[in-house]
Parts: C-alpha cells; structure tokens; sequence
C-alpha cells in the first residue's frame, strides 16, 4: 500500500494518499542560545526563570514538567523564551527526541523550538512523528557518515513527511497518546517501586525494620564481621588476546560490564580457560565489578561462565542474596569512600576489610526474600514497559509512511 503514499495500517473511515511535504516548507524551526559563561546566570533567588536542559527530561514521558536549575533575568535575554504547549526537539545527546513543555522558560543551543505548524498539524500528531524511526531514520541517512549525535536545523528542515488530513491526524495521535500515557503510568509505578525498595533497605540494614520467626519472636542480636570472614574470594584473568583460538570457544567470558547479563558476546575456549587466570563461575554465584565503568556494581550471575581480572566472584555459607542486598545498599558508599572523584579501582582487600552488621541465617533468609519479591514486581513492571514500547514501535512502523 506504500507504494500509493499510503500506510499499511489505517483507521477505515479514512481514505486517499497522504501529500508529500519537506518540513522547512511547513514549520518554522528556532534554535536555542546560551548567556555565556552560562555560570555567571545561574541563580537561586526567587525572581529566576526556568532554564530547560536535557537532564530535565524523564524517560517514559514526553513531558517537561519541572528544572532544576533557574537562571537571572539578565541571562533570559540572552536565551530563547518557551512557553507552556511548545515542542520543544533535542539536538543533541538524546538527539532528535521531542517534548512538550508544561512550564514556560527558556531554552539553550541544545534544543530547537517549533513554530508556525498549526496549519499543517495536529501538535499530539506532531510529537508522535517527530519521534517516530522514520524520521530517525532519516536524520541518519542525511547526516555525513550515516552516523549523527547531533542535528542540525539544516538537517530537521531538509527531512520528507507524508501527512494526512488533520481529522486523520488527531485519530492517529489519540490512539499513539494512549499507549504513551500507559507507558507513563508504568514508568511512575517503577519509579515509586525503586524508591520504595531503597527506603526499605535503609530501614532494615538500620535493623529500623526487624523481621520475626514462627512464633511471633523477634530474632537474635546482629553480629558485627568483615566480610573476608564470612566468605571466599577470586576473581579471573585475560587469555591472551593475541590467541585468536583462545576466542572460539563456547564459554562465555564474564567482564565487569555483564556481571548482569543473560548473554556475553565473548567466548573462550577450554584451552583459554587452562592457560590464563581467568577462573569459572556458576550461576547464582555473587560477582562484583572492582573496576571498568561498572566499578562497584553487584549481581547474581545469570550464567555460567568465566571471569576475567576486573570480576570478583564471592562465594559464602551466609545467604548470598543477604550479601548482594547489603554490597547494592552499600554501592555508593563504598564508590565514596574507595573511589576518589569516580578514579582508581577496587580490590578484593577493600571488599574483604568491609564490615557489616550480619543477622542470623534465618532473619537473612526472611530479608532476601522480601526485598527479591520487590525486585520481582520491578522486573514486571519493566516487563510491560518493554512490550509496550514495542507494541507501539511496530504501530508506527506501520501508520506512517
């Protein structure tokens, strides 16, 4: 049906092809400025103006409802005003993406504001197909390379659209919205899960919160130990990178950056494994990321595999998912206190020398349960944001042309 400049799924009521337009024919774009140094306007005080940034943004939602930071008077004139209802498009980072403002403020060269639509679309349809993958996808057919982490107005204005009529638009956008707006509800409900499981971990290792047994009884004392006491410790090694044998195997190769991941895209071989340090591990054991990116992140392997030098495999008699609970609780502390300025690497004599107040072995039972079952709701929450997203990723594949 394309062939007609026609989509392939269409609401029935509607008929004929869709005309052809060049955005800068229909729209008018206006880029963002900066006061400079923008330092100088950055303001606390109670007549400062919004000043809208990418990090203002939040994922799930199409709406900027809120900044963090205000700038002067004197720096807004020196900015591009925006208003509550504008669309505002990203040129930068989260390139191409486009928001509606339910503030007025005024907005940096990062951003692009569009005018002067309203006789050629509806604005929900607007926001729909500006980030829409055919349009993405042209941004990078246009841009030098094929590549692009940035946009240019000459490259937003130079992008080919086929429209409907206005009628045809709002149909489209309604339903699109509403997909949107479970996809929203969905991101709130994670996000008010995540920060009711950081609360509640602060409470129990406080021992705020205590757990009981089978009769009503609250368990013993927690004991203070170092975790080298109550566990086993090694971490891996890097085969030979030279070998090209050594990386046609079928065992995965675990690195700090997949202590979470189901799949790896390494694999050695058994004659790898036999001469280098890396080491096995088993799913279910408790691996911690001493230094890379990830430096401080926790899991519980998802797999078997083996571990290179950057992985420290933990292995104890106490409930292992007590343990992974108390090392995420105490993640940034440990990133503070051990890592200057986010440099530098952990060890396992620094993960050895923490310590930690350890309940019994029944009450760690009763905490990683209750906190794995909040993880578990997480997990389908996100579920459902993931399929939503693809349920409408495949909708707009097919109702744009």
């Amino acid at each position: 049906m394309s062939e007609f400049n026609v989509p392939k799924l269409r609401f029935r009521e509607f008929e004929g092809e869709w005309e052809k337009y060049i955005f800068k024919n229909i729209v008018k774009l206006q880029r963002g400025s900066s006061p400079r140094p923008i330092v100088k306007y950055i303001t606390n005080a109670d007549d400062g103006v919004n000043w809208i940034k990418i990090g203002d943004t939040i994922n799930g939602t199409n709406y900027i409802d809120n900044t963090e930071q205000k700038i002067t008077k004197e720096g807004a004139k020196k900015s591009r005003k925006v208003s509550i209802g504008d669309i505002i498009l990203s040129n930068s980072m989260s390139y191409g993406k486009p928001f509606i403002l339910n503030i007025d403020g005024y907005i940096h060269d990062g951003w692009f504001v569009i005018r002067e639509y309203e006789n050629y679309f509806h604005k929900a349809y607007l926001l729909q197909v500006l980030g829409s993958e055919q349009i993405q996808r042209q941004y990078k057919r246009l841009a030098a390379g094929g590549v692009v982490n940035n946009i240019s107005s000459e490259l937003v204005n130079s992008v080919k659209i086929n429209l409907p009529q206005k009628p045809e638009q709002q149909k489209i956008a309604n339903f699109l919205t509403s997909i949107d707006q479970k996809i929203e509800q969905l991101t709130k409900k994670k996000k008010l899960l995540v920060a009711y499981k950081k609360g509640v971990m602060q409470k129990i290792f406080s021992q705020e919160i205590r757990f009981r047994d089978e009769n009503g009884e609250v368990y013993g004392d927690w004991v203070e130990r170092k975790l080298g006491e109550i566990a086993t410790f090694f971490s891996g090694g890097t085969p030979t990178s030279t070998n090209k044998s050594y990386y046609s195997g079928t065992i995965p190769f675990i690195g700090s950056g997949n202590i979470k991941s189901y799949e790896v895209e390494q694999f050695i071989s058994e004659e790898a494994l036999s001469n280098s340090s890396s080491k096995m591990v088993n799913k279910g054991d408790l691996l911690y990321a001493l230094y890379g990116a990830t430096s401080g992140e926790v899991a519980i392997s998802k797999i078997n595999g083996a571990i290179n030098q950057a992985v420290l495999c933990i292995r104890s008699e106490e409930n292992i998912y007590f343990l992974y609970y108390w090392l995420l609780f105490k993640k940034e502390s440990i990133i503070v206190t051990y890592l200057q300025g986010g440099q530098g690497n952990l060890s396992a004599k620094i993960i050895k020398s923490l310590k930690l107040n350890l309940p019994s072995l029944a009450e760690q039972t009763k905490i990683a349960n209750f906190l794995s079952s909040i993880d578990k709701k997480i997990e389908q929450v996100n579920r459902q944001i993931e399929e939503s997203k693809g349920f409408k990723k495949g909708l707009l594949q097919q109702m744009f042309v």
